[in-house]
């Protein structure tokens, strides 16, 4: 791989990107400069084999680190939560990695994410009882909303040289946390840390990062090629995905793509899935099957994102995702080897049932609709998913499915989550 690669996935998360990222780091034809964290924030978890064989959740380091002198570079679309990256830096920093915090840069627009917004998430979460969104409890979508309601109030990367700044929007910040989570009923009053004390703390934090401004990335693009990790599943974003059931993040190829025309670059669209589809917490999964007995070490039911679904591969809502999306250029197929331990018991759903009728198709609406998703969400809780009972697929059947499906080629290939699991097609579009 010479070129950029943008790593996007088509579903609802957990495709295992994070493997694909870190594979391409480590077996690119020149080195990578750098892995471009696009949307998203602390609450990712891109599981990566260390050196030792040990799982890494990567958050808000690249999945690429484990590759020495790969850089992560947190763009403005990241909403970045100083205190959970040093917690990562240490972890990482005991499983081999040098002075973790000296290979971050963080754009000066990008938004902090800070104990203040994730106290009010908790507390929004456990007032909604049985209705809750699927959070992960960390605060991103308090960090977005807050963003939006206050854009002059909201914390930033480049307030930290101003500490007079800092102070005042920390100070604000917290007074609207107080505030906010002694409305919600039934909560108990909170103690929060003090303004000024984070502040300190922050400063410290960014003396040991750098503080990217303009044409930082359009460096690294002309160094050499530029892989860029996205967050969550297409199936989950902000806008196409099934609200309310969604997070606070586009998680399409959109924000990368903004990112390389700003510096008049392209890339390839490299989208991910398995070859089973799986969901955390609530929201239309219409392939979702009990009985499929799939499980993983990593992925299990969570205190705030609720229980670890599995179910069958969904060509409907893959389809969509990928259409949503904008296309892709090719497809990186994972859990292959879960394919090869259930010869046949692996299915995918061709077309809905819905109230008597077949649907062969989710048809996307209006950019930015929020009052149709809401629809498309109540019409697919009622969807059941459709078979070809004739169909069983053996695990080498796999890689020419899902390339129909979406219709690009298959080019890599993954039967677990090491580095040696991988095998690859490379397209002539990926060595550009």
């Amino acid at each position: 791989m010479n070129g950029h690669v943008i790593v996007v996935d088509l579903g609802y998360g957990d495709a295992g990107k994070g493997t694909i990222v870190d594979w391409l780091c480590a077996s690119a034809c020149r080195p990578v400069q750098a892995v471009v964290r696009f949307n998203g924030g602390a609450q990712a978890a891109h599981h990566v084999l260390a050196p030792d064989g040990a799982p890494h959740p990567f958050a808000q380091f690249c999945s690429g680190t484990f590759t020495p002198g790969t850089r992560t570079f947190l763009s403005r679309y990241m909403l970045v939560d100083p205190l959970a990256l040093v917690a990562e830096a240490e972890q990482l920093a005991r499983k081999g990695v040098p002075s973790p915090l000296g290979l971050v840069a963080i754009d000066r627009g990008a938004l902090l994410t800070t104990p203040y917004h994730r106290a009010v998430n908790q507390a929004r979460e456990r007032a909604r009882g049985d209705g809750r969104h699927g959070s992960c409890g960390m605060g991103i979508g308090e960090t977005a909303a807050y963003a939006l309601d206050r854009p002059d109030d909201a914390p930033r990367g480049g307030d930290i040289d101003s500490p007079r700044k800092m102070h005042g929007k920390l100070e604000r910040l917290r007074d609207k946390a107080l505030a906010d989570i002694a409305a919600i009923e039934g909560t108990v009053p909170m103690t929060l840390p003090r303004a000024a004390d984070l502040a300190t703390v922050y400063r410290e934090i960014f003396a040991r990062v750098t503080l990217a401004g303009d044409g930082y990335l359009t460096g690294l693009l002309r160094s050499g090629p530029v892989v860029f990790e996205g967050a969550q599943g297409v199936l989950l974003d902000e806008w196409r995905g099934f609200h309310p059931f969604t997070t606070w993040s586009t998680t399409t190829f959109e924000n990368a793509e903004a990112l390389l025309a700003e510096a008049g670059a392209s890339a390839t669209r490299l989208g991910v899935t398995r070859t089973y589809q799986t969901r955390h917490g609530h929201g239309p999964f219409p392939t979702e099957d009990p009985a499929l007995h799939v499980p993983e070490k990593h992925n299990k039911d969570g205190r705030w994102q609720g229980q670890f679904r599995v179910g069958h591969l969904d060509a409907v809502a893959l389809r969509y995702g990928c259409e949503v999306a904008g296309g892709v250029d090719a497809v990186a197929l994972t859990h292959l080897d879960t394919a090869e331990r259930h010869a046949g018991g692996l299915r995918i759903c061709r077309s809905y049932r819905i109230d008597g009728e077949v649907h062969a198709a989710i048809t996307p609406g209006p950019h930015r609709d929020l009052s149709y998703q809401q629809d498309l969400t109540t019409t697919l809780l009622k969807a059941r998913p459709g078979y070809d009972d004739t169909e069983r697929l053996a695990a080498e059947d796999w890689p020419g499915a899902v390339a129909e499906i979406l219709r690009a080629p298959v080019v890599i290939r993954s039967r677990g989550p090491g580095r040696e699991a991988k095998t690859t097609r490379l397209l002539a579009a990926m060595s550009r």
